[in-house]
């Protein structure tokens, strides 16, 4: 083939949600490029994914079968179908799945395989004669400081070692802290499908790629990236920022009605992802800090553990004292229209990568509360390194409280603080920075410049 061809691309991300859904967003821009892609997934994730087809001609669906694996309920396809703890037994399923994918890549040949869980992906294509670009939705600062060489270079970490960056990781700021590397370092031990450890798991899905891909931009990474790069000695690709698009629909009505109810910029929306469970202590802190701040609020979040609905877990005379002013809804809502409203003022993040994109691109304040694995890392990018965003205060014990929670939104919406004026004057560029017509073309054109050169390199 020639540089000026067009590729074949199979698409095989982890069984979750967020992943699926980030493998699909690059799809879309890769065949709007006029590539073809080829996406593998089970049915559940087809079903989702197929009505944000953009490109029905150049992307196909091939549905995996899921194996039965002792322990899952029936029908287990996603991890959108099990508590978190059955998570590993999705991942043995898909381990199953090898003999299939290998089938359906020795029918299809296609040029190159984006993978991310799947670390036996690698030495199957190299069978076959495909190359293999490790496509990771988690962000580099993450790997960076978690699965880089330097950090698997010590044998026996301990809790003390992860709560400093690794040897030569670019920024001194960004660290963990002790409740943190305990999380940290017991997920170290833990086994993660298929009696393989979770890290080694990572560690080989990053050696042996052909090449690495981020879905982000240099001008917010760019030093992480760098680091992963000189770390694994490798190519390392970035399909630009995602930039969600407006999209025809409208903001229901209820809400829409709801928010229009209050003057610009006041009120706080705080969701943190369509998978995340609190713990009742954690959910009722939350709620008690939006009841502090005494300004209006929107809060979207999931029931807590051991609740079927979200108002039975809601403190004693909440409802009755914050009536008229907050809303609290246990079900999904369309975060980006949310976000773009002219009442909202501030949003309180767990900082997952898909919000935090959609809020940089936004003008409300951020208020970080990450609550598991890489959006600690996101947020300490965000906050100490980017200064766009202020962290809620916790404990040694990883506890935060209602006073944490409403002083940092009193922070984040004084606008004579000069914490505050430092945040909005940084947000304010990088949201100028992102929403440049060009960035996100210019990327996605370079991408598809480097999966050419990929293709074209001997083995």
């Amino acid at each position: 083939m020639d540089s000026s061809s067009c590729l074949h691309i199979a698409m095989y991300p982890w069984f979750a949600m967020g992943h699926q859904t980030a493998f699909f967003h690059i799809a879309n821009q890769l065949a709007k490029k006029g590539h073809k892609i080829t996406f593998l997934t089970p049915q559940k994730a087809r079903s989702k994914l197929e009505p944000s087809n953009l490109h029905p001609h150049l992307i196909t669906f091939i549905t995996i079968p899921v194996p039965h694996v002792q322990g899952l309920p029936p029908d287990s396809q996603t991890t959108a179908d099990v508590p978190y703890p059955l998570q590993p037994h999705i991942m043995t399923a898909m381990d199953l799945t090898q003999p299939d994918i290998q089938t359906h890549l020795t029918i299809l040949k296609p040029h190159i395989v984006f993978y991310d869980f799947t670390h036996w992906i690698p030495s199957l294509t190299k069978r076959l004669g495909i190359k293999a670009i490790h496509f990771c939705t988690a962000s580099s600062v993450m790997v960076g400081y978690t699965l880089t060489p330097a950090r698997f270079s010590k044998q026996n970490l301990t809790e003390l070692d992860l709560m400093e960056p690794p040897p030569g990781y670019p920024d001194s700021s960004i660290r963990l802290y002790i409740h943190e590397a305990k999380l940290f370092a017991a997920k170290r031990n833990e086994f993660f499908g298929s009696n393989v450890l979770f890290y080694d798991r990572q560690a080989i899905a990053l050696n042996e790629a052909d090449a690495l891909g981020y879905r982000t931009c240099r001008e917010i990474e760019g030093p992480y990236l760098d680091y992963i790069q000189k770390q694994f000695n490798k190519p390392v690709l970035t399909s630009g920022p995602v930039i969600f698009q407006n999209s025809n629909s409208i903001l229901d009505e209820n809400w829409s009605t709801w928010l229009a109810g209050f003057k610009p910029d006041s009120v706080v929306y705080c969701c943190f992802g369509s998978e995340c469970v609190l713990r009742p202590n954690q959910f009722q802190q939350v709620m008690l800090g939006l009841e502090l701040t005494g300004m209006p609020f929107f809060a979207a979040l999931k029931p807590p553990f051991g609740f079927v609905t979200i108002e039975e877990a809601l403190p004693e005379g909440f409802a009755e004292r914050t009536k008229g002013r907050g809303v609290v809804y246990g079900g999904w809502v369309q975060q980006q229209l949310i976000l773009e409203h002219s009442s909202v003022g501030c949003f309180i993040t767990h900082c997952g990568s898909g919000s935090l994109s959609e809020a940089l691109v936004n003008k409300c304040q951020l208020v970080l509360l990450p609550n598991v694995g890489d959006q600690v890392l996101n947020a300490r990018m965000m906050g100490n390194s980017l200064k766009v965003g202020v962290e809620v205060e916790k404990g040694e014990d990883g506890m935060y409280s209602k006073d944490s929670v409403c002083e940092a939104v009193r922070i984040v919406m004084d606008d004579e603080s000069e914490i505050s004026k430092k945040v909005r004057a940084n947000h304010t560029k990088i949201r100028e920075m992102l929403l440049n017509k060009d960035l996100e073309s210019s990327y996605i054109h370079d991408f598809c410049n480097k999966l050419q050169e990929i293709v074209l390199e001997k083995s």
